[in-house]
């Protein structure tokens, strides 16, 4: 399968509102590749240049080190899988899936041959003759992967192609995903606005704000140590705690913390509400505060507790039974209080 390298891609569709600011990127060749972010950053404008159907203003594309910029669709080896699936409701799921194959010259048993092998990755070996109408909707975005794993593409992309389903159907496909893309070795780029979907499947993510790579890395990387607030936020619940940063330390008025990261650039701290611990008043790196509101979700609770002039949202797992009101003391987890630009 193919590496992927983007370099200074730009793209406009009005003259002076670019979608795509000189973004670049590398996907390695294998890799479940993620590409994160809010409406109009610019993920699905960048999906349809990779496979060719939008031209890039500026910037190149490359496969495995080749130059593909100039390439038609159907040059590229790359498949794509749409939101709305794009199935010929006419055709049975064997023709749907023939489709492409055919396409590339492929008959015969070797069409046969390449249609139930992608069947049968998805599982559905025995729906060969079934029309698209008969299929529920799980079953209509298995075609949809099967016909584009089919054509065997060096560059799988994938456009939210869970976005349609239930929220039971979408556990189960993420699953299904990551296990044929592992099967298979297959690269694959993979664009979403589901931050637990990329951050429960991916490999690596970028996460992409007004046309421009805000952050790169592996999920945990992102989540535990974003670079910046968008990231952070984007991402999940944080805080984002204001004082002032001397020789490695925040000093946020009611104690003297750690940072982790680069302090030198630093404005404030961050810590996910997770990390922050409800304990007992003698524990190190224990300050006090008051319960002012709480949220009870089952497994967890989220509180909202005020220290001095500063609100911060704690997450406690198998929580104990608290009253707004209560007075409590917390504490950071080690190495987990961000410096942040």
């Amino acid at each position: 399968m193919a590496s992927v390298l983007l370099e200074k891609i730009c793209k406009s569709f009005v003259p002076g509102k670019p979608v795509l600011n000189e973004l670049s990127l590398e996907v390695k060749s294998g890799e479940l590749f993620f590409l994160l972010g809010p409406s109009g950053c610019g993920k699905s404008t960048l999906l349809r240049i990779l496979a060719g159907l939008e031209k890039q203003d500026s910037g190149r594309i490359c496969f495995d080190g080749e130059e593909i910029s100039a390439l038609p669709p159907e040059k590229r080896q790359a498949a794509m899988m749409f939101q709305s699936y794009a199935l010929w409701p006419h055709l049975t799921v064997f023709e749907n899936i023939a489709f492409g194959l055919r396409i590339l010259g492929i008959s015969g048993q070797k069409l046969k041959d390449e249609v139930f092998s992608a069947l049968e990755a998805v599982q559905l070996g025995d729906c060969a003759g079934r029309r698209v109408p008969s299929l529920s909707g799980g079953q209509q975005q298995r075609v949809a992967l099967a016909r584009a794993l089919a054509v065997r593409p060096a560059v799988l992309l994938l456009d939210e192609p869970l976005s349609n389903l239930d929220a039971r159907l979408r556990d189960t496909m993420r699953g299904e995903i990551v296990r044929i893309c592992r099967e298979r070795s297959q690269t694959a780029i993979y664009v979403t606005h589901d931050r637990q979907e990329a951050l429960s499947m991916a490999d690596r993510m970028a996460v992409l704000k007004d046309g421009r790579v805000s952050q790169c890395g592996s999920p945990r990387e992102l989540y535990e140590r974003p670079q910046n607030r968008f990231t952070g936020s984007f991402l999940g619940d944080i805080n984002f705690i204001d004082g002032k940063i001397v020789d490695g330390k925040l000093d946020a008025g009611f104690g003297i913390f750690p940072l982790c990261g680069d302090p030198d650039n630093a404005g404030c701290g961050a810590i996910r509400p997770e990390r922050i611990k409800l304990v007992d008043a003698a524990h190190r790196g224990a300050f006090a505060a008051k319960i002012v509101n709480g949220t009870f979700l089952g497994d967890c609770c989220e509180w909202i507790c005020r220290v001095q002039d500063t609100e911060l949202a704690v997450r406690e797992y198998a929580p104990e039974l608290r009253m707004t009101g209560d007075e409590v003391f917390l504490a950071f987890e080690d190495g987990f209080l961000m410096a942040m630009e």
